[in-house]
């Protein structure tokens, strides 16, 4: 299955990156970008948008 979108989930978040690295996010939701076009990876910032 292949999603066209980001994955929302609640807030607080931490996400361990392949290199094994951690980033965290304060914010009450977030927006996790699964198609790695985000300027921002691993946050959304709607960039699959503009290469659809």
């Amino acid at each position: 299955m292949q999603r066209c979108g980001p994955i929302l989930v609640e807030g607080p978040v931490e996400v361990e990156l392949e290199d094994g690295t951690t980033v965290r996010s304060d914010r009450f939701r977030v927006a996790l970008c699964t198609c790695r076009r985000s300027r921002r990876w691993p946050w959304c910032d709607t960039s699959h948008r503009e290469r659809a």
